[in-house]
């Protein structure tokens, strides 16, 4: 079984969030199954994309409207990545360091050109070549219009029977646009508006719903939610909720594992789980220079409304205003009023807060394996891959109680493997954070939690194994 994955990430060619960490896994897992997974991504102006040698497989062009755009097709060299890795190279779009925003911080002002260059390439190379797939995956609203256009346009007849899987990493982000853009799109019978039309407009993701073969979200919970709640888009969920799964996601044991991981100076030694915590501890608040006393809490992600960052400032104060002895390291970007406010928070508390304003894989892996607990205040998480992360390296999360953190952090009040709470604000996350405090000064228990998430089993094989079935629903 051959499946192509399209995706406008694919870890370590292209990362902006955890669809990256899933594109660049799952073909690895999947071989297991009995499936060949292959990726296509744009050539974007990464630091990786630039450092590998291609070969041009195809070429091609297209219009958009009445502007052509030459393409070509090229295949990574062999050797690199465990799966076939393909990109679409069309410099005057995609010849860029940032996957989606341009260095004001804003969304490309070329933006629907570009996706859809991207996805009318990757079609005309499957009309044309000779690569041939039993299935596409598209994945998140930047792919969606692929499951309309085979099925619609004349042109592309010969996909027409060729099944389509949609994985929505994040269902807020939908991909909509004003019929304007009806130009752009290639001739079809316009009596077929309404498989892209959504509240009037056309929507990428409400297309993707009513043509994808088999639409699944990265968690069962998230699938539950959405189906319950997403504003106008509710009454489509429940009239496709019969082709709709939740698949968690996995984690790659190979790339992050404590024993070898490359960017730690502390690794984990003869499963000496306390020495490998306490070293990595000490040596990051050395070099941070925070106090020593009390254990680490850390939080590493977008600096944004869905991540609850706003919330975490205030419960920082909050926590810090009791005196108690914790110490705190965050690690983000995003929005810059809640960047500002940490930044006055570690000025606040020099001794007692560390703030880190960048993307930094480095850091990242230092954080999971020198924090005791993990904050992840958010206000929806199709998933979350930063509890699963923590796990493997010894730390408690600390979540709200959303999406796929339900089904991976169950609170310790119930015997779980967490704390968790449904009070989205900073008072409660605070209260959060002082049972965190509360478990850590409880030694025993603290050491039995650790001795407990540590041989969690959060892989991608167990993941591999559902979405092998989702495919062979469809694929004989």
């Amino acid at each position: 079984m051959k499946i192509l994955h399209i995706s406008t990430e694919c870890y370590p060619a292209a990362k902006a969030g955890g669809m990256g960490d899933v594109v660049g896994a799952l073909p690895i897992y999947l071989p297991n199954e009995g499936v060949e997974g292959s990726v296509i991504l744009p050539k974007y102006g990464t630091k990786w994309i630039k450092a590998q040698s291609f070969t041009t497989v195809n070429k091609g062009s297209i219009f958009l409207d009445k502007k052509e755009y030459i393409f070509r097709v090229q295949k990574l060299k062999a050797g690199i990545l465990a799966f076939d890795f393909y990109v679409i190279d069309v410099p005057e779009l995609f010849d860029r360091e940032n996957i989606y925003l341009g260095k004001d911080g804003n969304a490309y002002e070329d933006e629907m050109e570009r996706y859809l260059t991207f996805q009318l390439a990757v079609i005309e190379w499957l009309v044309k070549g000779r690569k041939k797939f039993d299935g596409l995956h598209c994945h998140d609203h930047m792919t969606a219009l692929i499951t309309f256009l085979i099925q619609f346009v004349p042109a592309y007849e010969k996909l027409k029977t060729l099944p389509t899987f949609f994985t929505i990493h994040n269902g807020m982000y939908r991909g909509v646009y004003d019929w304007d853009i009806i130009s752009l799109l290639p001739s079809y019978n316009r009596e077929f508006d309404g498989m892209l039309e959504w509240d009037e407009k056309i929507n990428s993701l409400a297309t993707a719903l009513k043509c994808a073969w088999a639409v699944n979200t990265v968690s069962p919970s998230y699938m539950n939610e959405i189906a319950l709640d997403s504003e106008t888009l509710t009454s489509l969920y429940i009239s496709e909720r019969s082709k709709c799964i939740g698949i968690l996601n996995g984690i790659d044991e190979q790339l992050w594992n404590p024993e070898t991981d490359k960017y730690l100076q502390n690794k984990l030694v003869e499963n000496d789980w306390q020495n490998f915590k306490k070293n990595n501890r000490d040596s990051l608040n050395k070099e941070i220079e925070l106090d020593n006393s009390g254990p680490l809490m850390g939080f590493i992600g977008r600096l944004a409304h869905q991540k609850g960052a706003d919330v975490l400032v205030t419960s920082i104060r909050r926590v810090i205003a009791k005196k108690d002895k914790v110490n705190f390291i965050i690690l983000g970007s995003g929005d810059k009023t809640i960047e500002e406010q940490l930044l006055k928070l570690q000025e606040d508390f020099p001794k007692k807060v560390c703030t880190i304003i960048a993307y930094d894989e480095v850091y990242a892996r230092r954080i999971y394996a020198a924090c005791n607990f993990l904050l992840m205040p958010s206000r929806f998480e199709p998933c979350g891959l930063n509890q699963l992360y923590s796990y493997r390296y010894g730390t408690i999360p600390i979540v709200t109680k959303v999406g796929g953190l339900i089904d991976t952090v169950p609170d310790i009040s119930n015997g779980g493997t967490g704390i968790s709470t449904t009070n989205l604000n900073s008072k409660g996350f605070a209260k959060a954070i002082k049972r965190g405090l509360k478990l850590y000064k409880n030694k025993k228990k603290y050491t039995s939690l650790l001795n407990q998430i540590i041989k969690l089993d959060f892989s991608w094989r167990q993941s591999a194994k559902k979405y092998k079935e989702m495919y062979s629903l469809y694929i004989k």
